[in-house]
């Protein structure tokens, strides 16, 4: 992802970290990119596609064994909202919409929402799905399988999504991220890291990597994250880390609870210092988002997405 004044686009690496001898660029629009000595992409004469800000590329990589590796993407000119605004679970409290529904979803989008949230499990036949909690209706989603998950209705008579259905009801638009949460498995950590990968690939395959901002409470998880996609951006929730111990392990930002940084005030300025993002989650009183507002906090989760909108308009 670039912007129209950044014509960096991104570092050409393999995740093996193998060094590179040479780079080839083809497909629909590689006359629009360059690559310079350092390996870093460069929009040439992007930016005139005003209609889509969709860009098809395949990099190939020579290694120095003369190994090659090509791998497509889609870059994406940023268009995205930045307005602080990230709805929980969707826009739901104030719509009528299901939590964590592809409804949700749309209203968020539809509020022109900075991203919205949302959560993901994985059945028992490995099919990653939308849900808040580790059961839906009393049934257990790591326990039971995709068939019998799918036939549940929500309460709009929409199905329970699947990570792919809701990412793909995201990616016709280039206004709001989508903001993924992996969930801990009551099954145990391997069960986690599992999802963690299932998901990563999912998201590579869509080719949604600009739409898609990872977030867990689980360290291990989001480090697996960013072993399997090093340009991801990931940002973790629990709250017992610094911003100096974020940013040795290289985290694109922290996303605590506002009672975590009501104990520890000076880490919104070391998170900066730090070069972290900072979401804050869940505000939805009026004097609490507004003093979030007032440090100049990244990102605000919220319930309230129409009242923050307000606030930040």
């Amino acid at each position: 992802m670039f912007t129209a004044k950044d014509n960096v686009v991104g570092q050409v690496r393999l995740t093996t970290q193998e060094a590179i001898r040479t780079v080839v660029l083809s497909g629909k629009d590689a006359s629009g990119f360059t690559v310079d000595k350092e390996h870093r992409l460069l929009g040439r004469s992007v930016g005139k596609d005003k209609n889509t800000g969709r860009y098809a590329l395949t990099v190939t990589a020579t290694t120095a064994s003369g190994q090659q590796i090509s791998q497509s993407f889609t870059i994406i000119e940023d268009h995205f909202i930045h307005n602080k605004v990230i709805a929980h679970r969707g826009a739901w409290k104030n719509t009528g919409a299901p939590e964590n529904s592809i409804a949700a979803l749309e209203h968020a989008i539809g509020l022109r929402c900075e991203g919205s949230e949302f959560d993901v499990h994985m059945s028992a036949d490995s099919l990653p799905v939308i849900n808040h909690d580790a059961s839906i209706q009393g049934i257990s989603i790591a326990r039971t399988p995709s068939r019998e998950l799918l036939a549940l209705k929500l309460t709009n008579g929409e199905p329970m999504p699947t990570l792919e259905q809701y990412i793909q009801a995201g990616l016709d638009q280039l206004n709001t991220k989508l903001i993924l949460e992996i969930k801990a498995s009551e099954l145990g950590k391997e069960y986690s890291l599992a999802l963690t990968r299932k998901i990563v690939a999912l998201v590579e395959k869509l080719q949604a990597q600009a739409w898609v901002d990872y977030i867990s409470f689980d360290y291990d998880v989001c480090l697996e994250v960013m072993r399997l996609a090093p340009y991801a951006r990931v940002a973790y929730l629990k709250g017992d880390k610094t911003p100096a111990e974020l940013a040795a392990d290289h985290f694109y930002g922290l996303d605590y609870h506002f009672n975590v940084l009501k104990k520890n005030p000076d880490w919104v300025t070391r998170a900066k210092q730090h070069t972290l993002t900072v979401n804050v989650w869940t505000a939805n009183d009026k004097s609490l988002l507004e003093d979030l507002l007032q440090q100049q906090v990244d990102f605000i989760t919220t319930n309230e997405p129409e009242l923050l909108l307000s606030l930040v308009k």
